[in-house]
């Protein structure tokens, strides 16, 4: 399973993207194959972003069906005309790991307080 990530650019400044985006776009998934769940995060920066978890057999074919999938919701779906995909691609979790690990809650590398359970 892969989680992409697809940021939606606004046809305006200012404008929200609809609360029921991510059901729209769940609702077209079954003819691009399988999509186990979608979530939308209206106040991501700079642009939105719809989160597709997704089985497919590779990394490529799963940003490949994602950036399908909604530019033709982005087309069928009345709500969000006028809207574009900006980016597909897979998010990048090596950052949130980083700060876990210059995280002040002990040496570095240890993301919890207590002794090593070696000692």
């Amino acid at each position: 399973m892969y989680l992409i990530h697809a940021a939606l650019r606004a046809p305006a400044p200012m404008t929200q993207l609809p609360s029921e985006c991510a059901d729209f776009v769940r609702g077209l998934a079954d003819s691009e194959g399988p999509v186990e769940h979608v979530s939308a995060h209206p106040q991501a920066q700079p642009d939105p972003v719809l989160g597709v978890y997704l089985l497919a057999a590779s990394l490529g074919e799963a940003e490949r069906r994602t950036e399908s999938l909604c530019r033709r919701a982005l087309q069928e779906v009345p709500a969000l005309r006028g809207w574009t995909v900006a980016r597909v691609g897979a998010p990048l979790v090596a950052p949130y790991y980083e700060r876990l690990l210059t995280a002040a809650s002990g040496l570095a590398g240890r993301n919890r307080p207590g002794p090593f359970p070696s000692t």
